[in-house]
């Protein structure tokens, strides 16, 4: 899985940010993965993981709420925008590590892995 660490920031999460008005989930993952990867999808490429809500990894105090698609495609991503760091990693390595947001770690993977 590709993950990312913000400038300013320790832990890695998942590409995105805030949704701009009247878009959808899906269309604000759309931009946001092209101005942070500069990589190019479209909505109709995506699937929907599901909407989750856990503590913010970078703002104590606050929770985030995210719509997760997946895509299985290849990508080349560059860090871009307010990206400091790229990170592929197993699912394995996010489940065990603190370095990655919990959202990410407690609700994305465990959706992913097989029943």
């Amino acid at each position: 899985m590709l993950t990312v660490r913000k400038s300013g920031t320790t832990k890695f999460m998942l590409p995105g940010g805030k949704l701009e008005p009247g878009e959808s989930a899906a269309e604000a993952a759309v931009r946001e993965v092209a101005e942070e990867l500069g990589v190019r999808l479209g909505v109709q490429d995506l699937t929907l993981l599901g909407e989750f809500e856990a503590d913010a990894a970078n703002e104590p105090g606050h929770l985030v709420r995210s719509t997760v698609f997946t895509w299985a495609g290849e990508v080349t991503p560059d860090a871009a925008s307010e990206i400091a760091e790229l990170r592929w990693a197993s699912l394995a390595e996010i489940t065990e590590g603190a370095e990655f947001a919990p959202l990410t770690r407690e609700y994305v993977v465990p959706a992913l892995e097989p029943a």
